[in-house]
């Protein structure tokens, strides 16, 4: 499927995780508005809310694989990313509510309550599209692990900017040039300049199974499966080939499509019980294709960390093994 089941949503925590008393936390929102407001967890609960499945995945997954580390599962090489039902309020609806300045408004500053105070300047113009204020994840309240008991859901963006125990929302003019957006999760590219404010997560996909670390039990039929995502939109097209990039075959796409979401892919394949490269190559709704690994790193470098969504190989050896390879 696609939906990640709460227990085994991936983490990441800048200075580990809190436990926060829901009747004591606020949630501020001031700068350039019109009506400054704190909102308690009840009064956030009383407003209109919505229910949407997007993914969320790590700015560095897949990281390693910009040097050439070939670690040896789908978990290690795509393993930070989740795809769950958020719920809770739209943030456009509380920027009603507090009045934009709209001559000034262009950003927002999201600050948690983490150990860090995480902060992360959002486009109004993202702002006012699909973000969410989630207190609920997969239909119950979201883990303390997962950013209880508020985190910002901005679907399509790299997951640090999904802030955790989330505070206090600060309407400005200009972005804010935070510490973890001006030093950490940029783009080092070959000029040696960093890329900021990269956020998008960009089409890509993964084969699952058969994947690294799995063993071919027999020859004849096997099901090739995988998933895709794009934080762009929809996924509308994924390709397979099992010959290392040579020749391509349309895969199905089993339903449901949701944008920003996991989609899951499936197609038929004979083995022979020859050597083969499998690899998959995802298109999403508007006309991104995901790239090789050889034409990413033209444009980025070799120096890079984050935003990696090129072309992941596997290898099948005659006896069955798969493993982990780079194809150019």
């Amino acid at each position: 499927g696609i939906i990640t089941p709460s227990g085994l949503h991936f983490e990441r925590h800048h200075q580990g995780w809190w436990d926060i008393d829901p009747t004591k936390h606020r949630l501020m929102i001031h700068g350039q508005v019109k009506a400054p407001r704190v909102f308690t967890m009840d009064e956030l609960l009383r407003l209109p809310s919505v229910s949407r499945i997007h993914f969320i995945e790590c700015g560095a997954n897949s990281g390693m694989e910009w040097n050439n580390v070939a670690v040896p599962t789908v978990q290690y090489t795509h393993g930070m990313i989740s795809c769950s039902e958020f719920t809770g309020v739209k943030l456009s609806t509380l920027l009603d509510l507090v009045g934009l300045d709209k001559g000034k408004a262009a950003y927002i500053l999201a600050e948690g309550a983490d150990g860090s105070s995480m902060t992360r300047t959002i486009a109004m113009d993202r702002a006012l599209d699909d973000v969410i204020v989630a207190w609920a994840m997969n239909g119950e309240m979201l883990r303390p692990e997962n950013g209880y008991p508020l985190r910002l859901v901005v679907p399509g963006v790299q997951g640090v900017s999904w802030v955790k125990y989330l505070r206090r929302l600060e309407v400005g003019e200009n972005k804010f040039y935070a510490k973890d957006e001006v030093l950490h999760y940029v783009d080092m590219m070959p000029n040696g300049i960093h890329r900021q404010f990269t956020s998008i997560q960009e089409v890509k996909s993964v084969v699952t199974s058969p994947s690294g670390g799995q063993l071919m039990l027999d020859k004849g039929y096997h099901n090739v499966t995988g998933l895709a995502w794009s934080g762009r939109g929809k996924i509308t097209r994924v390709d397979v080939s099992v010959d290392g990039g040579r020749n391509w075959r349309q895969a199905r796409i089993e339903g449901p499509t949701h944008s920003k979401a996991l989609t899951r892919f499936n197609i038929d394949w004979v083995w022979q019980g020859e050597p083969a490269i499998l690899q998959s190559r995802a298109t999403d709704e508007m006309g991104h294709v995901q790239p090789k690994m050889n034409q990413l790193r033209a444009v980025r470098g070799t120096r890079s960390i984050y935003h990696n969504n090129a072309i992941q190989s596997w290898k099948i050896a005659d006896t069955g093994e798969v493993s982990n390879v780079q194809i150019y």
